[in-house]
């Protein structure tokens, strides 16, 4: 792509952005889910210990990619079919901008609400941990913790890294639907059918390993490929824990890898649907 090509991506994923985040959809969820992050210290009560961690780091982690899928397809749809039911669209591509840096700009746009997601959720989740690992180790004392401290808070933008990269495949494939699905609602209940696929998508690769060669091994095989494993991002319980391992970097270079490849496949099919289709 020429310079002048990045330009109008961008522009268009400012205007995307800023559209986005006028929203009042964007605020209800984003309030939803600090509000539910912040009440997992209600559990503080039944003194679990360090097991107290875990739970509000797995609840974080869990109302993340709750609240972040249904914020992906929710307002990637809505900003789309605006610009279609709007006219603008039209406007837009009745001057030199290709359909690709159309839908391009449409997903860096989305990319940008979703990052600003992660990050508050992320920063929230961090704080609640710092508070409550502190009240922890105040009543047993850090020499009782590896290092003097119990959690890599590191691990948590770990972790909404590579969940804002799982909603940028999830942003495309909406994108994908949107670009021939003809109404919001159509768009919004096939793209949350595709979420439940992916998220299921281990069980095919499984079955398929079990299965003779042939027939029938090859097309479980072949639609294992066509959908993402969104379960290769749940990798929330080899994290956070100062005891554990953690992730090696090799294994985030990987799965962000494998994101933008899902990312630019399904952006590529819905460019060539978007192409002919009459605006």
């Amino acid at each position: 792509m020429s310079a002048s090509s990045f330009t109008r991506i961008r522009l268009i994923a400012g205007n995307t952005f800023l559209e986005a985040v006028r929203q009042k959809f964007f605020s209800a969820i984003l309030l939803i889910a600090v509000a539910l992050v912040g009440s997992s210290t209600f559990f503080q009560q039944f003194d679990f210990g360090t097991g107290e961690l875990k739970f509000i780091g797995d609840f974080g982690f869990g109302a993340l990619f709750f609240f972040g899928s249904i914020l992906t397809i929710t307002a990637t749809t809505q900003l789309f079919f605006n610009e279609i039911e709007n006219r603008t669209a039209l406007t837009i591509l009745a001057k030199p901008v290709y359909k690709l840096e159309f839908l391009a700009g449409k997903l860096l746009g989305a990319q940008l609400l979703m990052l600003t997601f992660v990050l508050s959720i992320s920063f929230v989740l961090v704080g609640i941990l710092y508070w409550r690992e502190n009240a922890l180790m105040e009543r047993l004392g850090p020499e009782a913790f590896v290092d003097g401290g119990i959690l890599r808070y590191a691990d948590v933008f770990i972790f909404g890294l590579l969940q804002w990269l799982k909603f940028g495949i999830l942003a495309a494939i909406t994108l994908f639907v949107a670009s021939f699905a003809n109404t919001n609602l159509y768009t919004i209940i096939v793209s949350f059918f595709m979420l439940m696929i992916c998220q299921l998508q281990y069980i095919a690769q499984d079955a398929y390993g079990d299965l003779p060669m042939g027939l029938g091994r090859w097309s479980v095989q072949a639609l294992s490929f066509a959908f993402p494993n969104f379960q290769l991002f749940n990798v929330g319980d080899q994290l956070l824990f100062a005891d554990e391992v953690g992730l090696p970097a090799a294994t985030v270079l990987r799965i962000s890898l494998y994101a933008l490849v899902y990312i630019a496949a399904f952006i590529g099919l819905a460019q060539l649907n978007f192409r002919r289709r009459e605006i």
